[in-house]
């Protein structure tokens, strides 16, 4: 049976990810971890749930100890545009706190260390259009730089040491549940909760910033699917491209007014644009399909009605 540790549980992705372990594992068996964040009641009363500073090595070492937990989910980190505000805390927290997760999993011999990964990781230098797996890497933001060294290191520890540590190259996560948490394509999520609300959106990045993007429930069977995955058929472990479908402000907000006429934007595109310009427009991850059978559920047209779907029925 796991005993799986989750860091960064109460973010856009642990929020959601917690849930969909428990069901697959029991919710004894799922530790959530948060830094400073209260969790909701509801999450907090699903199951194990302990407050952890992730750059403590020792307290992460007794955690898992604690426990028995055998496998990580490593999601702590500053994120691209907050990490920017704050470049020397984004260094200090994303690196370290990875490392600590990669010492322990190699002085314990943990099964797996999961760890997502981003298109942040790409830079200005590399080919915008269906982006390959292998490509320059030259990012522009420490969150990208950190996800460079984090990517190197993980694949070094798993040549060097046998750590199996796996991760996604996440394009830009819409959700429906966790508000917006410092990346640069954060508008694409608050950008529903203006027009649920029926108010005009202004969108901090161009008409026509295409990025490419994925719906939560695809970025959770995503990095679960590939945990399963047998090791032997991975020919990559920390760096698979990921990809679900590519849109614009514009067109993202077209699609909206199909299903709320009504809604309105305008755009004042701020320093989040730099950093967007810097990403692909779309992505090859062909190595996810042929070495681990990904494929999205979702495309642009049904994620936009399960979003408004959900939060018109949660914010009336």
């Amino acid at each position: 049976m796991k005993k799986i540790l989750v860091i960064g549980a109460t973010g856009q992705i642990g929020t959601e990810l917690v849930p969909e372990l428990r069901k697959k594992y029991g919710k004894e068996n799922v530790v959530a971890t948060g830094h400073k964040k209260k969790p909701d009641e509801e999450f907090k009363n699903s199951g194990p749930f302990e407050f952890l500073e992730a750059t403590d090595k020792r307290a992460v070492e007794k955690m898992v100890e604690a426990h028995g937990i055998d496998t990580i989910y490593h999601l702590a980190s500053i994120l691209s545009a907050a990490g920017e505000k704050n470049p020397q805390a984004a260094y200090f927290v994303n690196n370290t706190a990875l490392y600590n997760v990669l010492e322990i999993a190699r002085e314990k011999k943990l099964e797996r260390i999961m760890v997502p990964s981003s298109i942040a990781v790409f830079g200005p230098e590399t080919p915008r259009n269906n982006t390959p797996n292998e490509t320059v890497l030259k990012p522009t933001t420490m969150y990208g730089i950190s996800k460079v060294h984090g990517e190197l290191l993980g694949n070094y520890y798993f040549h060097k040491f046998g750590v199996d540590m796996r991760g996604v190259r996440y394009p830009g996560i819409i959700s429906n549940v966790a508000p917006p948490g410092g990346g640069t394509t954060d508008y694409a999520v608050d950008i529903f909760y203006y027009a649920v609300r029926g108010e005009p959106y202004t969108c901090f990045l161009k008409p026509d910033s295409t990025l490419p993007m994925m719906y939560m429930p695809d970025a959770l069977k995503a990095i679960m699917q590939l945990a399963d995955a047998d090791v032997k058929k991975l020919k990559h472990h920390t760096d698979f491209n990921l990809a679900a479908f590519s849109f614009s402000p514009a067109e993202l907000a077209a699609a909206i007014q199909e299903e709320l006429p009504g809604f309105k934007i305008e755009y004042k595109p701020d320093f989040r644009q730099a950093i967007a310009d810097s990403w692909p427009r779309s992505i090859d991850d062909s190595c996810a399909r042929e070495e681990w059978g990904w494929k999205p559920d979702y495309d642009l047209k049904g994620m936009v009605k399960d979003m408004i779907e959900k939060l018109s029925a949660r914010l009336k």
